[in-house]
């Protein structure tokens, strides 16, 4: 087994950036930006999470974020704080917020991207979560000298370089594959678009003329952890803003709490966010197709139950999804400052394809067909991402050997 050493031995030093009055909008080309704490994700760098600066008086050069910066969150929820990724690449004129750290590592002693892969090794996270400090479970915080402590393995530089590599080995192939996934969900939205305009007899009408009802939902205070097979949950807006429902994004309910059956999600319920931070995952819907028990509607979302003489669930799940109606969603979204939302007079009023029943469930066949690929090509991701993670964990304690990388 590997020895530890504490963080801070690999670092020269940890740097801070500041949060200047920005508006709630990407800066443009030509444009200064100061990042958003979403901007450092599980998954890598994301440029395009950041906020304009329209006063060149804020702006300091000098946090100006560069090519291979560590980057840390310094603030953020209970799940998502500490997390790391190293910008590839980035745009010019993004710059740290105060939120944001950029930790400075020893060369001689380290590899950034191996730094990376540890702090987001579940050990890490779990200490992390241990040393942030904060009252609630949606903002936490954890200090440069938290960071500093925190025990990592002590892993020889060539030996990093050689974990890096392989871990990269593994990106390259689930990149390949998510690649092919990606075209694949672009064709099924194509496709739908074609159907819904090549059918003949295709109508518009309002939402309310095929709906039964709208129901909203409930958030009373949960629990972080995931509910058990056997407990009580409320779904998180996470269930249903990948355009496909998601039961394990979930929380539970506390066993104090008696839940409202009768908000009980069913196989067949059509579920729409009406309210979300980002003004793109507002007004997603899905159909669910299958759902475990014991998992409750939120106050942020809607269950659309369609009049079933007119319109199949599944059908309505995608003509949701589709340009058209999405077009009409951003027209009747309002609000600001990070929280926006769609009512339930502006969802009744959509405007949504109809066509006779025949017609509907030939829309509803060829997008399950795509959704089959889809999901074959997603079960090989996850489980080349769980070789990945065995692999590298493996790497981590020493348990097997790579050819030291090139420096």
């Amino acid at each position: 087994m590997r020895g530890e050493v504490r963080l801070g031995e690999w670092l020269t030093r940890i740097e801070a950036g500041k949060s200047p009055a920005a508006e709630d909008t990407p800066a443009g080309e030509g444009e200064w930006g100061v990042l958003k704490v979403s901007a450092v994700q599980p998954d890598g760098f994301a440029a395009r999470e950041n906020k304009v600066i329209r006063d060149m008086a804020l702006v300091h050069p000098r946090y100006e974020v560069r090519h291979g910066d560590l980057l840390v969150t310094r603030a953020n929820t209970e799940e998502l704080v500490g997390l790391a990724c190293v910008a590839d690449m980035p745009p010019p004129r993004l710059l740290l917020s105060d939120k944001t750290l950029r930790l400075h590592v020893d060369g001689t002693r380290a590899d950034r991207k191996f730094v990376q892969l540890v702090l987001a090794r579940s050990e890490s996270r779990h200490c992390v979560r241990a040393l942030a400090t904060g009252t609630s479970a949606g903002m936490k915080n954890i200090g440069q000298e938290q960071i500093r402590q925190l025990p990592v393995p002590d892993v020889p530089l060539e030996e990093q370089r050689g974990i890096v590599a392989a871990h990269a080995a593994f990106d390259r192939r689930i990149g390949a594959l998510d690649e092919v996934r990606s075209k694949l969900r672009v064709a099924a939205r194509a496709a739908l678009a074609i159907n819904l305009q090549g059918v003949p007899r295709v109508e518009y009408k309002p939402l309310k003329d095929v709906l039964q009802r709208v129901e909203t939902g409930w958030s009373p205070v949960c629990e972080s952890r995931t509910p058990a097979e056997d407990e009580w949950g409320v779904l998180k807006l996470s269930a249903v803003t990948s355009g496909s429902y998601d039961e394990s994004e979930a929380k539970a309910l506390p066993l104090q709490t008696p839940p409202r059956t009768g908000l009980e999600v069913r196989p067949g319920d059509v579920l729409m966010s009406r309210a979300n931070g980002v003004k793109a995952l507002v007004g997603v819907a899905c159909a669910v197709e299958q759902t475990r028990p014991c998992l409750m509607l939120p106050d942020l979302m809607f269950r659309l139950l369609a009049d079933p003489d007119l319109l199949d669930q599944r059908f309505l799940g995608l003509v949701l999804s589709s340009d058209p109606v999405r077009r009409q969603i951003d027209d009747a979204m309002r609000g600001s400052s990070g929280q926006y939302k769609i009512s339930k007079a502006d969802v009744q009023s959509l405007q949504v394809p109809c066509m006779p029943p025949e017609g509907q469930r030939r829309v509803v066949a060829v997008h399950a067909e795509f959704m089959q690929r889809i999901d074959v090509l997603s079960r090989q991701i996850g489980k080349l991402r769980t070789l990945q993670q065995a692999v590298v964990e493996d790497l981590f304690a020493g348990r097997g050997r790579v050819r030291p990388a090139a420096a």
